[in-house]
């Protein structure tokens, strides 16, 4: 009756269920997994938020396939404090409900069922659901991890195929945290011409660069970091992203394409989107209208969120440096430090006797990818005393083992 596309293992594995039961009896959860700016304790402009959306409630509905004018323009403006003296065009812009839809759209724009899309591991496990929905391959590359991850470019080489139609990669990357540098843009600039491949660039945690150094003096200077990829003309470039992290307003599901490249390839590329979109004309009128006043007060918010994670990643270093098996990598933004840990036992396993010994939830490595065991992810949005609890209670469980 199903479509095979939704065949998923769809039974409670033992994370879940040891998850399940810890949040049913009651106890506190140190949950070190908080992805969500809304409950971690954040100080939001309720007002002005409230005032937003209801000033635009009673705006006409005019719909536009890529969104309105005025959301555009603001997103334009944004782009362009990114990238000081060059312009972007609101025309390049198309509003989505969230990034997931963008994913979507450019799917459908870009791929034929059982054309593959490559993306760089360890990465984000929702890429793996989205592509199945919409018929389209993953091929994994590996990012190469040595005083910093980097991307490995002769494995990303030799994956490309026949039915390769993108890059994908997120930058900086979750779980990683690594930015792309600038070296690294140029030779993907230069592969997608030379095989006629689009550049798919997430870029929900731009605003976040982690300032906080490795706690080591003998760590290699690293290149320049590349910038927004808004702009980028080397070739078809299409950048994501939207308020749930730039602006810690998951729940307004707003998000955009901007999209740039060549000019053979742009113009065709932004009417087959702008007829995609029509056909769904899924975002909100009142949030598209929203969208100037919420993007503004982002400044409020992100402070907030980089002053939280550099006190955890502050705090998460003093507390490795009492202890001499677990370390952390190196991470260039975005709010998720990677944790490399003994291998005793799987990180699966791992992560279920944190959460049923020590009321302790983390990421297991395997959830992104990690190659092989030994690694945890942690959020650092947690409220402090939270956050600090739970890696103390993290260091007395692995101390055990």
């Amino acid at each position: 009756m199903f479509s095979l596309r939704t065949n998923w293992e769809l039974a409670e594995n033992a994370y879940t269920r040891s998850l399940r039961r810890l949040r049913e009896s009651g106890k506190p959860v140190f949950d070190l997994t908080a992805s969500n700016p809304t409950t971690c304790g954040f100080q939001y402009d309720r007002a002005s938020i409230v005032a937003a959306v209801a000033a635009s409630a009673a705006q006409p509905y005019d719909p536009n396939p890529k969104g309105c004018l005025e959301a555009r323009a603001a997103i334009a403006n944004y782009y362009g404090e990114k990238n000081p003296g060059a312009a972007f065009d609101p025309e390049h812009i198309i509003l989505t409900t969230g990034t997931s839809e963008a994913y979507s759209f450019l799917f459908r724009l870009l791929c034929d069922p059982g054309d593959e899309v490559l993306i760089a591991h360890p990465s984000y496990p929702l890429f793996e659901f989205l592509s199945a929905i919409q018929d389209v391959k993953l091929r994994p590359f590996r990012l190469l991890y040595d005083h910093g991850w980097q991307i490995d470019f002769q494995a990303l080489a030799s994956v490309i195929g026949p039915r390769t139609r993108a890059i994908l990669l997120v930058h900086p990357n979750n779980p990683t945290g690594n930015f792309i540098r600038a070296s690294e843009a140029e030779e993907l600039n230069r592969l997608c011409a030379a095989h006629n491949l689009a550049l798919v660039v997430d870029e929900v945690f731009l605003d976040y660069p982690m300032a906080y150094p490795m706690p080591s003096s003998s760590a290699a200077v690293k290149p320049p970091k590349h910038g927004s990829f808004a702009g980028n003309g080397g070739a078809l470039t299409f950048v994501l992203s939207g308020l749930s992290k730039i602006a810690a307003l998951p729940q307004m599901k707003l998000a955009w394409i901007a999209a740039s490249g060549p000019s053979q390839a742009l113009p065709d590329a932004m009417a087959r989107l702008e007829i995609i979109a029509d056909t769904y004309l899924s975002v909100s009128g009142p949030l598209q209208f929203a969208l100037p006043a919420l993007l503004a007060q982002r400044s409020r918010m992100q402070s907030q969120i980089a002053q939280r994670t550099q006190e955890n990643l502050a705090q998460l270093d003093r507390s490795l440096a009492r202890q001499g098996s677990i370390s952390r990598l190196e991470i260039d933004g975005g709010w998720y430090p990677v944790l490399r840990v003994p291998a005793v036992e799987s990180d699966e396993a791992l992560a279920v006797r944190l959460i049923e010994e020590e009321s302790v939830t983390v990421h297991p490595g395997h959830f992104y990818d990690f190659p092989d065991d030994g690694y945890l992810v942690v959020s650092l949005l947690p409220p402090s005393d939270s956050f600090s609890e739970g890696i103390d209670r993290l260091l007395r469980l692995i101390g055990r083992l």
